[in-house]
Order: C-alpha cells, then structure tokens, then sequence
C-alpha cells in the first residue's frame, strides 16, 4: 500500500535515527504546504532515544542511558525504540477544520479502533494525553501523542508499544506520570509484528481521516 485517500503510506523498514526522521518530517511539512507535496503518514522505528517535549521537567530524567534529545512536539519525556511503532503525519489541517483538539481526539480515536482490530480494549483518560488499557487490571500506557502544529500543518504524531524492551523506559517518568506503567502488545498477549499492527492502522485510518473534519 503507497497511499490512503490520497495521502502517502510509508513504511520505513529498519531504524531510522531521530535526526534524519526529524530532517525528513520538516521538510515534508514545508512541500505540503507549499503545495508540493502530498501529506505523508510516516511508520518507522527508532533507535533507542529520549526525547523531551516542550513541558518536559529535568526531573523526569532519571537515568540518561540513551540519547536525549529535545524536541518541539508537545509533551514531557518518552522513549523510542525497537520494537515500537512511531507513526508521523503531515497533514494538512488547513483543509481539514482547522482544529488542533479535534485532531488530537482523532489521533486518539485512530488508535483504539487499531487496537480493537487487534482484541485490546483501549482508551482515553481524562487528564491524560495518550492511548491507555489494562494490564492485569490496573490501567497502564500502550500509546504516546506528541503532536506540533506549524501554519495548519502538523508535525511529529504518535508511538504505540508493539514489542519494544520495556525496561528501557525506566530512565524516565514517561509523560510526567510516576504512577501509572507502560505495556506493550505483546505483553498484553498479542502478535508481537509490526507488520500485524500496521495492518490493523491501515484499516482504521479511512474513519480518522473523515474525523478530522469536527464541525465548528
């Protein structure tokens, strides 16, 4: 699959390194808005690496093992890695409602229906940006959202853990929230593919496009 409603599907195989994905992503933002480029949804992996949004505290850096970088999505501390599905979109919300919170919600909704395609039962937490479940009963994050939005086009997007080593995220208080664990798909039992998951994105993907456009 190379497109979804006219936007380009792109499936990077191996680790792109956050640098060349950030220099990429960028420069996608720019052709699109210039009209000359089509919008992009980016599904890749990194390297294992920090990244710290623009409310990240020094103090939810606890063990810098990895590289930390600092970024201008939205957010506090995460954690990519193998393992991990990083989905970037560059789209185009000046067509699109112009809407920064229905995008948002949207982004969010495009996630729980994927998973649900997978058997997982997920979903929003008041007060909580990200993509939540239960693990053993208690609530725990499958799903980051760090998303920027520059002139209407937006920037950066979503990590789901599909099987990513989890302990990799003890160097930090992932999001700021020192009471809540993460999980993965495959500690939840499920396929621990990529591809599997990607597939389940691909079909939900049609309903979050036509979400975006939330009425005034």
């Amino acid at each position: 699959m190379t497109e979804i409603d006219g936007i380009e599907w792109r499936v990077s195989p191996g680790l792109t390194p956050y640098d060349e994905a950030l220099a990429t992503m960028e420069a996608r933002a720019e052709a699109v808005l210039a009209g000359e480029a089509r919008e992009l949804i980016w599904l890749l992996e990194h390297p294992p690496i920090y990244t710290a949004g623009t409310s990240a505290s020094s103090g939810d850096l606890i063990d810098a093992r990895f590289p930390v970088v600092a970024t201008g999505r939205g957010g506090k501390y995460t954690y990519h890695g193998p393992g991990q599905r990083i989905v970037y979109l560059v789209l185009d919300l000046g067509k699109r409602g112009r809407d920064v919170r229905c995008f948002v919600h949207g982004v969010e909704g495009w996630v729980i229906a994927a998973l649900a395609e997978l058997g997982v039962t997920a979903f929003r937490a008041e007060g909580r940006v990200g993509i939540w479940t239960r693990d053993g009963g208690a609530e725990a994050k499958i799903g980051a959202i760090g998303v920027r939005v520059r002139r209407w086009i937006t920037l950066h997007g979503l990590a789901v853990n599909v099987a990513p080593d989890l302990s990799h995220f003890n160097g930090i208080i992932p999001c700021g929230l020192p009471d809540f664990a993460v999980t993965s798909l495959v500690d939840l039992g499920r396929d621990d593919r990529l591809a599997t998951f990607d597939d389940a994105l691909a079909l939900s993907a049609p309903a979050f496009l036509r979400s975006l456009s939330c009425p005034a």
